[in-house]
């Protein structure tokens, strides 16, 4: 029968003995489950961030643009020809199942003015649904009445870039700024949203769609908008949803059934399930790279554990002569592999994490660190101990006691 306890001691007291060694033997795996810590923390940290993002655009949404113009044969871009209209926003919201909103909408870059200050920004004409349906939020003043668009009032919501630029810590609400010539007066505020991606979310104005159509934007045919934003209830019934629009616009477009759409219709869901998807492989990708330094600590252990048995091969003669069998030599090697390796795996636990919230802290980056990749990294090191350091173990266990004893 094996005595683990003795010779477990005896494992520590080698280990003990020759620090240097220990340590730089571990090195290899501090490093790797430190790299596969950082690499996993990076990666979910990025996923939880698109995922923030996403959900900040506003979820479940069909994007419905208009067609596309060409001039001299070249194609101007999807929305360039005017083909859908208000009309066919109340019919989509009649008629459609499985929505939530609807909002047509009117969009173009106008340059504003406050005082002598100006800036270049993208002017929405909405409706209230709008901003339901993209998660926009009021910071200050108010949202749009029924009178603002009945009447096509001109009053403005910015955005927190917008405001910045032109007001600075000037309070913005009830000032009037200038749309290209024509005053508006800024009767609300909205909620930072942040960037996505190149995009940012906050560096726009929102009036109201009739202002937009009569006043700002104007259009050879009356009620046509750019696009029309819905929002449905889930991903499941953005699916009926498309369906539903696509037959309702044909049919209200008069389409036959060899005519190509005249409009586009984007679902944010497949978007961002293509966005996660593609993220989530990222964090994979750099977790099994950062997995190949686990396996080079490995070697590394491997290595430095059969010049241990080289340099100890008498010390193991003597143990042998006075009654250890094999096993029990197998077992003091095991062990000390297996120590190293724990060892190793919870300091590079401990530095993978400062290191990850050192590099969150300095580039303003989402980092995530979750327990299951800790405890598989550190069960992984422990892994790669036993199956390293099997090999020099076996290896000492075969050593004949005399031809040890005369080993110089």
């Amino acid at each position: 029968m094996i005595d683990f306890k003795s010779t477990l001691n005896i494992a520590l007291n080698s280990l003990r003995v020759n620090k240097m060694r220990s340590a730089l033997t571990s090195l290899g795996i501090i490093i790797g489950v430190a790299a596969v810590i950082i690499m996993l923390a990076i990666g979910s940290g990025a996923n939880k961030q698109v995922q923030a993002n996403m959900e900040s655009m506003g979820s479940n949404l069909l994007t419905i643009r208009s067609a596309t113009a060409k001039t001299g044969g070249v194609s101007m871009g999807m929305g360039t020809k005017p083909t859908l209209s208000v009309k066919d926003a109340e019919a989509i919201k009649k008629m459609a199942r499985g929505i939530e909103a609807v909002a047509p909408v009117m969009n173009s870059s106008k340059q504003v003015m406050y005082g002598n200050q100006n800036w270049s920004t993208t002017v929405y004409g909405i409706t209230t649904p709008y901003l339901y349906a993209k998660n926009y939020e009021i910071n200050s003043g108010r949202t749009f009445v029924k009178d603002d668009d009945n009447n096509a009032n001109k009053v403005a919501i910015i955005g927190s870039t917008v405001e910045t630029e032109l007001f600075g810590d000037v309070n913005s609400i009830d000032k009037t700024i200038r749309i290209g010539n024509i005053p508006f007066k800024v009767i609300g505020t909205l909620k930072s949203k942040g960037q996505m991606g190149p995009m940012d979310q906050d560096d726009l104005i929102f009036i109201p769609l009739t202002t937009a159509q009569r006043k700002v934007f104007g259009t050879d045919f009356p009620g046509s908008v750019n696009q029309i934003i819905v929002k449905a209830a889930s991903v499941e019934d953005s699916q009926i949803a498309q369906k539903d629009i696509t037959d309702i616009l044909r049919q209200r477009h008069n389409l036959g059934k060899s005519q190509e759409n005249d409009f586009e219709i984007r679902n944010s869901a497949e978007f961002q399930e293509k966005m996660k998807s593609t993220v989530q492989t990222f964090a994979i990708l750099l977790a099994s790279i950062a997995s190949v330094s686990l396996i080079v600590g490995g070697i590394g252990i491997m290595n430095i554990m059969l010049v241990s048995v080289t340099e100890r091969t008498k010390e193991i003669g003597i143990r042998m002569a006075i009654g250890a069998r094999a096993i029990d030599i197998r077992m003091q090697f095991l062990i000390e592999a297996l120590v190293l390796s724990l060892l190793g795996g919870l300091i590079g636990v401990i530095t993978g994490i400062l290191i990850a919230l050192l590099i969150g802290s300095l580039f303003n980056t989402a980092i995530v660190i979750s327990i299951p990749p800790i405890l598989l990294s550190f069960s992984f090191s422990g892994l790669v101990g036993i199956g390293f350091g099997y090999y020099p173990a076996y290896k000492a266990s075969l050593l004949n006691p005399i031809d040890a004893l005369r080993y110089e």
